[in-house]
């Protein structure tokens, strides 16, 4: 891997008010509470609540030794103050600025130099273009990615080259704009939201995980919890979880209890199995959770569970899977 980052991070999505409205002291105890387990990577957005979860990270990180902690964040939208919130889905009560979409290399410089002096940090490690996909934009989505891979890409590769960043890639919640970006530039590392969990794996196992291997590219799982349904909430895909999804889930989960396993355990420490996930990056508003992170993360779980399930058809055979 030409990046290295450590093995458990923290999303920043739910410190931009998503779902639900976060008051400053929850927001700040919550972050306090993730430096106090020893989490040291921390992902963030200027999407994120407008500008409120690099606002918020910033109180936190910019009184922390820099080359204490790992950050990340995301280009792809400038901000621009206004007269009242967007609050655009599925984040509540932002910050009043207004999102101006932009993927060239002028539009990334300034993203980044805009979210050093929100966060009143020096530097960024990691830059991920994000959500070129066509989740976001629909049909024209290809061509906000070509606009990015003619326009932010360069910009970043030159920032890498500079040394003003460590490395660079995508930030998306589907697989199919990273494959893309393999054949037509040189990213580091590629943040995929809710692609690589036990609910959703099959098409990043078969069409981009191993020529990330084979070209030293790294993966960070974002939503290992699949927005939550992973961890008893009702959420998967920033939605309401389908029948589908929750039956799936429930026969998980009866596997874990088979095996006196906690389901969270076992949704990061898949991620974390597969030899081309770098990082993982649960994120949370409620500050008794980051503390729950690591003790999931470090669990004890047998063998025989994966095992199991694999014998019924939950985990394909050629998972990856802890040893």
């Amino acid at each position: 891997m030409r990046i290295t980052l450590p093995r458990l991070g923290f999303g920043g999505a739910p410190l931009g008010n998503m779902f639900a409205p976060l008051d400053e002291t929850t927001a700040d105890a919550t972050l306090k509470a993730a430096w106090d387990a020893g989490i040291r990577y921390y992902d963030t957005s200027p999407h994120y609540g407008a500008g409120l979860a690099e606002q918020r990270f910033g109180r936190l990180l910019s009184k922390k030794p820099r080359d204490e902690f790992v950050l990340s964040t995301k280009v792809g939208r400038l901000l621009q103050p206004t007269s009242r919130p967007e609050n655009a889905q599925p984040f509540v009560d932002e910050l009043p600025n207004k999102r101006v979409v932009d993927y060239s290399a002028d539009g990334a410089r300034r993203s980044i130099e805009d979210s050093l002096e929100r966060m009143g940090v020096n530097r960024i490690d990691v830059a991920f273009i994000h959500d070129v996909s066509e989740d976001q934009w629909g049909p024209q989505w290809t061509e906000y990615f070509q606009q990015a891979m003619q326009g932010a890409a360069k910009a970043l590769t030159q920032m890498r080259e500079e040394g003003l960043i460590r490395g660079w890639g995508l930030g998306v919640n589907l697989v199919e704009p990273c494959r893309m970006a393999l054949e037509q530039s040189d990213p580091d590392v590629f943040l995929l939201a809710g692609r690589y969990s036990l609910l959703d794996h099959r098409e990043a196992l078969d069409t981009l995980f191993p020529t990330c291997v084979e070209r030293g590219v790294g993966i960070v799982v974002g939503g290992p919890f699949n927005s939550g349904v992973l961890a008893g909430g009702e959420h998967y895909d920033y939605a309401a979880a389908p029948d589908d999804i929750r039956q799936k889930t429930w026969q998980i989960e009866a596997v874990c209890q088979e095996f006196d396993v906690d389901i969270r355990a076992a949704a990061l420490q898949f991620c974390l199995a597969h030899p081309a996930v770098l990082s993982a990056i649960p994120g949370t508003s409620n500050p008794k959770r980051p503390a729950q992170y690591v003790q999931q993360f470090e669990a004890e779980i047998p063998s025989d569970f994966w095992r199991a399930l694999k014998a019924k058809q939950l985990l394909p055979e050629d998972a990856p899977v802890p040893s």
